[in-house]
Order: structure tokens, then C-alpha cells, then sequence
């Protein structure tokens, strides 16, 4: 049997930037129901006609493919209308969002809901076409990948930032050295100074070291934080034609991402305040969407308070990341009381006195305010004035450069 060899011609999704491409689906997959938030059960983003929009979108909108594989791709068009095979093969670009749509499923970034239709014309590769009204669902793989590219991309805009563990002003037997030798206790690590150690013996008068003798270094006191992010997912979170959700979920990742590899010694929680709060895990904070709801930041506060004093940490602190003015608080008895007109009083005692609750318990509050009215800047700089917290007002480009600004330079100061 002979071969030919012929010089190998890349395809359209060979030359394709795939991690790019699921970047730019980012916002789709981390859809917030900016869409519908009076129905913040709908689906209707979820199904593969859905998926096929995004991506196409993504290909002549967004900068997925070059000037070049747009040329390319038109060549090909006018190559199958001159010969007469449209109408029998299909369309290159319709083919092209197909060949992605099959790996995304291939690589783990999208699952298909329920089980593939046997009974449909096969498609490349051998493998059907999937119907317009199936759905997906966006695995956890896609989820990490995208708050590693949101980290990736916020530390860039930012330049270089510290990395690592988180700085005190104490000293500790560590590995790092940089205090003077001091006379060992027990329990303290064995990193002796053998300068000194021997020094003391031959101040004695002998070579023989004895345990009186023994000196340590010490180094930096390097503690760890325990961080609870407040979410509102308040219908306020989508009005006024901005999704102002979808980024902060974006920073909630980003952040998530960055204490997995740089500080493993810290705790990340999640908590969602609306009308009332709840916390949900890492992995669901991705799928979440807003809702009609008023906004209990007191509930909220008091869900991220019962968390952190359950971890044994150093430093605690909440990340709040809202755009209204408390309008609910829970009554004793369990009921909801709301007020969207304005600053309630009723709701603001409710709210200070949470503040002051977590203060008492040594949690610091950072608030960051996407939204600038005269109110609810004097309301976030009490907030920041009762814990000692610090606020920021900010918009939803620039969200994550501040979260994780703060969250690499701050902090982890121990008031004395």
C-alpha cells in the first residue's frame, strides 16, 4: 500500500484561540438573570440556540477570530456557493460554531442535559447535531477556568502586587529570619542560632552546650484570614440597564482562585443577602442569579458573623459588595419588614447595631459601593466608622482591582 503526503492545512477552530474564545463567553456563563429578574428561575439562557447565539457573537463581535480567518471563512463560502455544494453541505460558520460547540463538551467547559438524540442526521465527527432547544449546564471546570482568567487578568491591570502569606507585626520562629536570637522556650521551632548558641557555651566557660544556651531566631509572624464575600443580589443589582452581578460574582472567583495558590492557610466564604441571606458554596456561586428582592444587609451581616466566629483565625473580615440602601430587616418573630423609600430608620438601627455586633467580635467590614448617592455614601463611611473598616465606592470595571488590592495589601494588620 502506498501513502501520499501532502503539507498539512490548519482548519478554522485549529487556528481558533479556544481559552480566549471561553473568556469571552464569560459573561454568558456566569449569566446573573439581567435578562429577566422577576423570574430568576429561567432557563431560557441555557439552551444550546442559546449557546450557539453567544458563541457567534463571540466569533464576529468579539475578537474571537482575526482579520485573517475571517477572510478565510468568507473564501470558503464563496468556494461551496461556486460549485453548487451550499445547498447540500452546510454553511462553513454554522459548521464552525458546531466543531466549538463539540469541544467545549469534549474538554469538560459545558455538559449536555439529558441524553443525546440517537435519531439525528450525524454531524462531523460522527455525532449528531444537538437540537436548538436542548439544554447545558456550565461544569465546575469552567467555572474555576474562568476565575483563574478573571485572577489573571485583575493582577495584570494592577501590575505587580505582593504574593504570598499575609504580614504581621509580631515575631515568630519561622523559617524566614530577620529579629535578633532570642533565649529558647519550649514548644518554639528549633531554628537555632548557632553564633549565639555557642557563644553562650563558651561564655560558661566550656564547649558542652547545655539547654540554657540555646538560642533562636525569629522571624516574621505570618498569620492567616478567614474572608466571608456579601454578594446583593437584589433587583437594585440589575436595574438602570447595567448588570452590575455578573462582575462581582467575576471578583467573588477571581478571589477564590487566588487564596486556593497563594494563600492556603485562609478560609473564603460566600454569602448572598436579599430578602433574607444564605450561604451558598464556591462551586454554585457561578449559577446564581438576582431576583425581585429588597436588600437585609443586617441578615447578611449576621450570617457572615455566625460563619467567621466559627473559624479560629487570626484576622477576620467580610468583603461587602452592594449597590443599594438597606431596605429589609427580620423581625424577632421571623417576618420581613421592608421600606424602599429611602433610609428607614427602623431598618438603619437594625443594621448599625449588626455592625457594631461584629465589630465586638473583632470582624472587620470592607464595603465596596457601586453606586455614589449622597445617602448611601454617608451610610457605607458609618459602616467603615463603627467597625473600622474601610469603604469604597467604585463601578463594575473597576471592582476587582480594588478587591484584590485590598486583599493583598491590607488587612492582615492586628490593631494593638
Amino acid at each position: 500500500m502506498k501513502y501520499r503526503y501532502s503539507k498539512y492545512t490548519p482548519g478554522l477552530l485549529d487556528d481558533l484561540d479556544f481559552d480566549g474564545l471561553v473568556s469571552k463567553l464569560s459573561d454568558f456563563f456566569l449569566s446573573s438573570g439581567f435578562g429577566n429578574p422577576y423570574d430568576p428561575m429561567n432557563e431560557d439562557d441555557r439552551t444550546m440556540q442559546a449557546l450557539h447565539d453567544a458563541i457567534l457573537d463571540a466569533l464576529l463581535n468579539g475578537g474571537a477570530m482575526s482579520d485573517d480567518m475571517l477572510n478565510r471563512l468568507m473564501a470558503q463560502q464563496s468556494a461551496n456557493a461556486s460549485d453548487g455544494s451550499r445547498d447540500d453541505a452546510r454553511d462553513a460558520l454554522e459548521d464552525l460554531i458546531q466543531q466549538i460547540i463539540e469541544r467545549l463538551t469534549e474538554q469538560g467547559f459545558v455538559s449536555m442535559a439529558g441524553q443525546p438524540d440517537t435519531q439525528q442526521a450525524p454531524g462531523p465527527g460522527g455525532q449528531g447535531a444537538p437540537d436548538a432547544h436542548a439544554r447545558f449546564e456550565v461544569t465546575d471546570k469552567a467555572l474555576d477556568f474562568l476565575g483563574y482568567r478573571a485572577l489573571r487578568d485583575l493582577l495584570g491591570a494592577m501590575g505587580r502586587s505582593a504574593a504570598g502569606r499575609h504580614d504581621t507585626r509580631d515575631l515568630a520562629t519561622g523559617i524566614d529570619a530577620g529579629g535578633p536570637p532570642r533565649p529558647y522556650e519550649f514548644g518554639d521551632t528549633m531554628n537555632l542560632d548557632a553564633a549565639a548558641t555557642v557563644l553562650n557555651a563558651v561564655k560558661r566557660g566550656t564547649l558542652d552546650i547545655d539547654y540554657e544556651d540555646l538560642m533562636i531566631t525569629e522571624g516574621e509572624y505570618q498569620s492567616s484570614c478567614a474572608t466571608v464575600i456579601m454578594l446583593d443580589c437584589s433587583h437594585s443589582m440589575v436595574l438602570y440597564g447595567e448588570d452590575r452581578f455578573t462582575p462581582a460574582k467575576r471578583v467573588a472567583l477571581a478571589l477564590s482562585n487566588m487564596i486556593q495558590h497563594q494563600f492556603p492557610g485562609d478560609v473564603i466564604r460566600c454569602v448572598l443577602f436579599h430578602d433574607s441571606a444564605e450561604e451558598v458554596p464556591l462551586k454554585q456561586l457561578g449559577r446564581v442569579k438576582v431576583g425581585p428582592y429588597y436588600t437585609n444587609t443586617c441578615e447578611g451581616l449576621k450570617l457572615a458573623r455566625r460563619i467567621l466566629e466559627r473559624q479560629k483565625k487570626d484576622m477576620r473580615q467580610i468583603i461587602m459588595i452592594t449597590d443599594g440602601k438597606p431596605s429589609a430587616v427580620t423581625r424577632p418573630d421571623g417576618r420581613i419588614y421592608r421600606n424602599a423609600y429611602g433610609l428607614d430608620p427602623f431598618v438603619l438601627r437594625e443594621t448599625f447595631a449588626e455592625v457594631a455586633a461584629c465589630r465586638r467580635a473583632g470582624i472587620m467590614i470592607n464595603t465596596f459601593m457601586l453606586a455614589r448617592d449622597y445617602d448611601l455614601v454617608a451610610f457605607v463611611r458609618r459602616v467603615a466608622h463603627i467597625c473600622r473598616g474601610k469603604a469604597y465606592f467604585t463601578t463594575p470595571y473597576t471592582l476587582g482591582q480594588y478587591v484584590l488590592a485590598d486583599y493583598l495589601t491590607n488587612k492582615t494588620r492586628t490593631i494593638h
